[in-house]
């Protein structure tokens, strides 16, 4: 089976580390990768933003299968031009991808079809946006609508906090993803992510996966795209992966078909476990990164038809098998991140790879020849280990041996999940 790969940061070069292994694969290619993918996969020069270069691209060399990374080409509908021009993709319709891509429409449908989540109000404007959070009081959680590189949602303890996060979301600092804002209730507890594959119709439960959000040790600081992530989350017992699938899953698929809007894809819940048991916060509509890391380094089985059974249906005739052992990701991030930071900057060396832990490449390229920073989230070190504990010892272990002047780590990712073991 010939393969194209859409995508360019860790997420992707771990789908790319694990589509390599398929015994089913012919040919793997990726646009517009990086350093890291290229390593496991053909780099093609392709915009990957023109719809129709990449349907012309995938003519032109007989490409069977489209897996899309990221959530913007699945907001801009290059899924529905595959599947227009007959390619197999895995991947939603622009018009399902509003499960990321409108949080308000998220919303709707959770009340909608009666999925659990916190109560909410939708705004076009900031003054009656801030009477409504006068009203409710603080801690309350502020969402512009739309995407936000993960940056648009403050969790706000404080009334000043939350103004002020209305006012940012009006002001254009999230562009037109703050055009309209989502206005929620704080929900308390234990946040998880869990992942599922679907085909329209069937789901398929994946693992479980913790990440850390805040860039700094013990959760302070600003929130990110991801500084960090563990699996599977000890928060995520049996009965409540059932729970999750019946009481917000399952509702999803079957309001998504209902709507006219087949979900065919990942869905990315991020839960918060109340004492009430597990709560919607948003769903992602792509694998997480760097929660996606951790889930590839943990899957027994052939990554390849899983993603093909849900992208053509028969998702319900496949299983995921997955390691017992634990996987955890340490995100090392540029100076400055999730501010302003140099780019450029040099990696002078890697820790050389072994069954126990992997690197992948999220934000580097090559300039004459020597690797380079060029993002944010930089280098993802994963790590697998019988316990998160012993996982953690080993990515960290790796990550002293990164030569990146400019690179920094939170040092405590896992910490809860160790507190248990420890406990």
């Amino acid at each position: 089976m010939k393969v194209l790969l859409i995508g360019s940061g860790g997420r992707e070069h771990a789908l790319a580390w694990k589509l390599a292994q398929s015994p089913l694969l012919t040919a793997l290619y990726a646009a517009p990768g990086n350093p890291g993918i290229a390593e496991e996969a053909t780099i093609v020069a392709l915009n990957t933003d023109d719809n129709d270069a990449v349907v012309s691209f995938c003519r032109s060399e007989g490409i069977d299968f489209v897996v899309i990374g990221p959530e913007a080409p699945l907001v801009a509908g290059l899924a529905d031009a595959l599947r227009d021009a007959g390619i197999a993709v895995f991947g939603p319709s622009a018009a399902a991808a509003q499960l990321e891509g409108s949080k308000g429409f998220t919303k709707d449908i959770c009340a909608k079809y009666g999925i659990p989540t916190g109560a909410y109000q939708r705004f076009t404007a900031a003054e009656p946006a801030k009477a409504y959070v006068r009203a409710e009081g603080a801690p309350i959680v502020i969402k512009a609508d739309g995407l936000a590189a993960g940056k648009g949602v403050t969790v706000a303890m404080t009334l000043d906090e939350a103004l002020a996060a209305i006012d940012a979301c009006f002001s254009g600092t999230f562009g037109a993803a703050g055009a309209e804002v989502v206005v929620e209730a704080y929900l308390d507890g234990e946040e998880a992510s869990f992942f599922c594959l679907c085909d329209g119709v069937n789901g398929l439960a994946l693992a479980s996966a913790q990440d850390h959000k805040r860039v700094g040790d013990g959760d302070t600081g600003p929130n990110t795209g991801g500084m960090g992530a563990y699996s599977p989350a000890p928060v995520m017992t049996a009965e409540m992966v059932e729970r999750t699938m019946k009481e917000i899953i399952e509702p999803t698929i079957r309001g998504m078909a209902d709507s006219g809007h087949p979900f065919s894809g990942v869905l990315f819940a991020g839960l918060m476990i109340t004492a009430k048991g597990p709560e919607l916060i948003e769903y992602n509509v792509r694998f997480g990164d760097p929660e996606c890391q951790v889930l590839m380094m943990r899957l027994k089985s052939d990554l390849l038809p899983i993603l093909y059974a849900a992208a053509t249906g028969g998702l319900d005739k496949v299983n995921a098998e997955w390691r017992p052992d634990a996987a955890l990701t340490v995100v090392m991030a540029s100076k400055g991140y999730p501010g302003s930071y140099d780019k450029n900057t040099p990696i002078d060396a890697l820790p050389g790879e072994d069954a126990a832990a992997k690197v992948f490449h999220a934000g580097t390229a090559l300039k004459d020849g020597k690797l380079v920073a060029t993002g944010g989230r930089v280098l993802n070190v994963t790590a697998m280990g019988a316990t998160v504990g012993a996982a953690k010892d080993t990515a960290y272990q790796a990550v002293d041996r990164v030569r990146w002047d400019n690179g920094f780590c939170r040092r405590d990712i896992g910490w809860q999940a160790v507190a248990r073991e420890e406990a």
